[in-house]
């Protein structure tokens, strides 16, 4: 469930607050460790992180993602969707780098270019084990592809991957 859906019983699921003061930071490293990634360019996408739980990345879908048919391939689906949960359940873990261990997905609709926004959030676990959703929207505000990924933490320290760091002066 995402933040602007409610629950079975008509609950809004609560967000949770920053846990540190240097959540903003490290929200902001994040950030920059997904810009380092070398497979990001090949996507053109931004992410932001604006709260502990949440990751939002935007990116253009146009032919050079297509399949034969003339829409985005799965790979792009998967993509933004692992990304954006991933990034979210990350935000709540400042020590280690977490690792998809499982991802389902679900495919709403075709997507046909355009702007593309995949919305990221964490739903539970904090210790080992965390689990996350993401759903993709078009610029119509349609939902075009949801998913939900299993990340557990690696031996792989945050602060010892180069793109990991903070902008100065934040």
């Amino acid at each position: 469930m995402l933040p602007d859906e409610k629950s079975a019983t008509g609950a809004v699921p609560s967000i949770p607050g920053p846990s540190t003061p240097g959540a903003a930071r490290h929200w902001r490293a994040l950030e920059s460790l997904y810009a380092s990634a070398p497979v990001n360019r090949l996507f053109r996408s931004h992410i932001n992180i604006d709260g502990e739980g949440l990751a939002c990345i935007t990116f253009d879908v146009d032919e050079t993602c297509f399949h034969a048919a003339g829409a985005a391939h799965g790979t792009i689906y998967f993509k933004m969707l692992d990304d954006a949960a991933f990034y979210a359940a990350n935000t709540l873990v400042t020590d280690r780098f977490l690792l998809t261990t499982s991802f389902n997905l679900h495919f709403s609709q075709p997507i046909r270019g355009g702007r593309i926004v995949a919305e990221g959030r964490w739903v539970s676990g904090r210790r080992r084990v965390l689990v996350a959703e993401s759903r993709l929207v078009d610029a119509d505000g349609e939902e075009v592809g949801r998913g939900t990924g299993t990340f557990m933490r690696s031996h792989i320290a945050l602060s010892g991957l180069p793109g990991y760091a903070a902008p100065r002066g934040d």
